[in-house]
């Protein structure tokens, strides 16, 4: 008898496998491991049918489970892993390599070398010809990189790739390449938001209905948008506001936007003003999101093949293998207030070198070598003037090094004219931001205003403490100084000799913020205040605010509390409000009670007492019951009732609510969603946002679109997403539970890049199997066919594999009635042939395999 190898059981298997090697334990040949774990070469495995009971003389060919669980060469669509890191999901060739059945493997052509992340200009000329011309056949990862693997799980639908970082390209994180930028289809888009609201107070009537309006054209690169609200009431009449209309494109090699018409300029440097013009300026979606907003550039020096972490407060943020000698790393996420980052350099020695880099990012910091920058020519934009004198504009940031970033920018317009110059600086002590502004104003009737006005913020991260500090601004401006809005109005009142605005000239501002997390259990806390005087104006403004918030198991409770000058009564007005709220239940659609408790000085106490919950699927139904009881103070006693509901559907979201009292009496309803027009159709969403797919997938009405809550593909075979960030990868991806039986996705996932404001198609192809049926297959004397046989078409295409008593799951059978062969051998005795009927059913429905005895002829 032939000695045999014992082995564990592998860990992915499919299903026809696992029951195969699950029979055939003490009699199969198994390979063994190392005591690292690391599986060797498995050695062929024979395994004997003496253990399957079988009709008397049958026996079954099992030999192509003799080299384990083996992949049929095919296009499968996998988890891509990188080194370790989850890269997405992609279709992926695998095919038989030289004549060896059991040498399945992995083809890489140039998308694919470039997804993983090969540096095509780092492989051997001649390798990168082979890449370019793709006319080897299959071409193995491992004969293009040295020291590469690719590694195919047939069982978890996985390939594993490891390549060399000396193979990588360099590029950020999260970086798309803009070639790879798609620009959307031709479409025309409407979001809508329309409500009505009537209520009955004292016995008058008043009734309200509005409806706002963003619509646009998008053909190419241009994007055309018109946003605006009707309104109307019984008392105003109805009217008709145009709140801007522009046109915009992206242009690609300046990382901008080009905007022509109504719009408004950052407020990154000068306060944002609205313009009718046109405008160019930097778009930071353009980088990848590790590029954005500060974060500091890492310089070192590994002697070795080193790994390189930087952490934050203890936090893990960023890992990394280097190359002996320099290194850079540019490319961490930005984390907020910050805190001063630690690098650690472990050398191949074990050796570790550890260093500090200041990290506190200041009001206006950028990243050392970014520049951001916007220009702006037009007409000065403001409803509630009369006069809109031509407007330029200019502005420029640019990062110097981890310590200062400069910015400036100069404005000027008729009878006005700023400049600013100022730094932000991260130190060891926090980040700083300073800016001094220069401005004149020409006034006709009245003297001219010449002044300046100095600004400080600050930010820092507390360690010891975790304490974020931020003096958010202080400003001082000179009785002189006029930022362009107030210099417009006082432009248009010197015009009219009507004065100056009763609200007086700032003259100075201070803001604080502060957020301090307390150890665990003991909740968070945070302080708010502002105080701000005017030149022209008796009197300063100052509020002040601050909370606790805390959580004990399931119960979640606050304290917040207020205290606010009132100027025009020289008086303050200090309030507090102590808030609890807690599931009741432990379902996903238990409702939750929020009780709160306000109280001030002057008008006593009220208490709200509010219940919420969602219903149904996806929960799409939400609903809302509040009630509030006000007594004490300088008013009478007062109860207030109130309930709102939600339903969102696929087309829309509609809403209602209404809340009565013993003064008045109110009932509203609502309506938003969106559509698409575009060469394939109309599509219909209850969300709308700027950058859109139109997910097609024919015969797929009710899968689930994983990208948003609740988004199913509609009736029509589509589904709007709505939160794609532009220049950036999103996967899309399907879920297919709850499909017919009978309808199959070619795919289930897609990648793409939008350009801002662009609605790409997506089209998931889907195709219509047929049926599946379970078929009891017995021989023309009564015995069932053995287990293992296979079931094939008049074709010649395999449909499913015999079970144990002659049980065959047959899928894809085109039709109800048909012919098919059942093969458990080479010679013509270990074949037959069946004649099936299914009966009729319908194919829209979600029903599971039809079950049919056949007799094998």
């Amino acid at each position: 008898m032939q000695q045999k190898q014992f082995r564990p059981f592998p860990s992915k298997l499919s299903p026809v496998s696992a029951v195969v090697l699950l029979l055939f334990t003490s009699a199969g040949a198994w390979g063994a491991t190392s005591d690292s774990g690391a599986s060797t070469q498995l050695a062929e495995v024979e395994f004997s049918d003496q253990f399957i009971q079988q009709p008397s003389g049958a026996r079954v060919d099992i030999s192509r489970f003799n080299k384990g669980n083996v992949a049929l060469p095919g296009d499968y669509r996998v988890d891509l892993y990188v080194n370790g890191a989850w890269l997405g999901r992609s279709m992926v060739p695998v095919r038989q390599v030289g004549t060896d059945r059991s040498d399945v493997q992995a083809c890489f052509d140039r998308a694919l070398l470039e997804r993983v992340g090969v540096d095509l200009m780092k492989l051997p000329a001649e390798t990168a010809a082979r890449v370019e011309k793709d006319t080897d056949g299959c071409l193995t990862l491992p004969s293009l990189v040295p020291d590469a693997t690719a590694t195919f799980d047939n069982g978890e639908l996985r390939l594993d790739v490891t390549v060399p970082q000396m193979a990588l390209a360099r590029t950020a994180r999260g970086y798309v390449d803009p070639r790879y930028w798609d620009e959307g289809v031709p479409a025309a888009i409407l979001q809508y938001n329309a409500n009505a609201y009537h209520s009955d107070s004292y016995g008058a009537s008043s009734t309200q209905s509005y409806v706002g309006l963003n619509a646009g054209i998008n053909i190419g690169p241009w994007r055309f948008r018109h946003n605006g609200s009707l309104t109307s009431g019984n008392q105003t009449g109805t009217h008709y506001q145009s709140v801007q209309t522009n046109l915009q494109r992206s242009i690609a090699p300046l990382k901008s936007q080009l905007i022509i018409g109504d719009a408004f300029t950052s407020g990154s440097v000068f306060d944002s003003i609205g313009f009718r013009g046109v405008q160019l300026s930097s778009d930071d979606r353009m980088y990848p999101e590790s590029q954005r907003g500060y974060a500091p550039v890492i310089r070192g020096i590994a002697n070795s093949n080193a790994r390189v972490q930087v952490r934050q407060n203890g936090n893990l943020l960023y890992e990394t293998t280097v190359a002996p000698g320099a290194f850079e790393i540019n490319d961490l996420y930005p984390t907020g207030y910050g805190g001063d980052l630690t690098v650690v350099v472990t050398e191949a020695d074990g050796s570790v070198r550890t260093s500090t880099v200041p990290y506190a990012a200041a009001v206006n910091s950028l990243r050392p070598g970014i520049t951001r920058f916007d220009v702006t020519v037009g007409q000065y934009r403001n409803p509630t003037v009369s006069i809109h004198p031509v407007l330029f504009q200019g502005t420029v940031q640019h990062g110097f090094t981890n310590l200062i970033t400069g910015y400036g920018g100069f404005v000027a317009t008729e009878g006005y004219m700023a400049a600013q110059v100022g730094a932000a600086l991260n130190t060891d002590f926090g980040a700083f931001g300073l800016d001094i502004t220069q401005a004149a104003t020409h006034l006709d009737k009245q003297p001219d205003r010449n002044g300046q006005s100095l600004r400080l913020s600050y930010s820092k991260l507390v360690e010891p403490t975790n304490t974020n500090l931020a003096v958010a601004a202080y400003r001082y401006s000179s009785r002189g100084y006029l930022g362009l809005a107030d210099a417009m109005a006082l432009r248009d009142l010197d015009q009219r000799n009507t004065g100056f605005a009763a609200n007086g000239i700032q003259r100075g501002r201070l803001q604080i913020t502060v957020n301090q997390n307390l150890p665990a259990g003991y909740g968070s806390f945070y302080l708010t205040g502002s105080t701000q005087n005017y030149w022209d104006r008796s009197g300063t403004d100052t509020q002040l605010q601050a909370g606790y918030n805390n959580s004990y198991k399931q119960l979640n409770y606050s304290l917040a509390l207020s205290r606010q000058m009132d100027v025009s009564k020289h008086k303050w007005d200090n309030r507090v409000m102590l808030t609890v709220g807690i599931p009741l239940g432990t379902g996903a659609h238990a409702p939750y009670s929020t009780t709160s408790l306000q109280g001030d000085g002057n008008s006593g106490t009220v208490v709200q007492q509010a219940v919420s919950g969602t219903l149904g699927v996806d929960s799409a139904f939400a609903y809302g019951l509040n009630a509030a009881h006000s007594s004490g103070g300088d008013t009478s006693s007062s109860t207030t009732a109130g309930a709102n509901v939600s339903y969102t559907s696929s087309v829309a979201t509609l809403t209602g609510n209404t809340s009565k009292s013993s003064s008045y009496t109110q009932a509203g309803v609502g309506v938003s969603g969106g559509i698409v027009a575009y060469s394939g159709g109309v599509a219909f969403t209850p969300l709308m946002g700027d950058t859109l797919a139109i997910v097609e997938a024919r015969d797929a009405a009710g899968a689930r679109v994983t990208n948003n809550s609740g988004l199913r593909v509609d009736p029509w075979g589509h589904a709007i997403v709505s939160t794609l960030t532009p220049f950036a990868s999103n996967q899309i991806e399907i879920d297919p539970k709850g499909l017919p039986i009978n309808v199959e996705l070619k795919s289930t996932q897609q990648s793409v890049a939008p350009t801002a404001g662009a609605v790409v198609r997506l089209k998931f192809d889907t195709e219509n199997t047929g049926r599946a049926a379970i078929l009891g297959i017995r021989t023309a004397d009564g015995k069932p066919v053995p287990f293992g046989a296979q079931l094939t078409t008049e074709q010649g295409q395999n449909i499913g594999t015999v079970a144990q008593a002659g049980r065959g799951i047959a899928h894809g059978l085109k039709s109800d009635t048909g012919r098919l062969l059942v093969n458990w051998g080479d010679s013509a005795d270990e074949r037959c042939w069946v004649d099936y009927s299914l009966p009729k059913v319908d194919m829209k429905t979600r029903a599971s395999y039809s079950v049919a005895d056949v007799v094998c002829k």
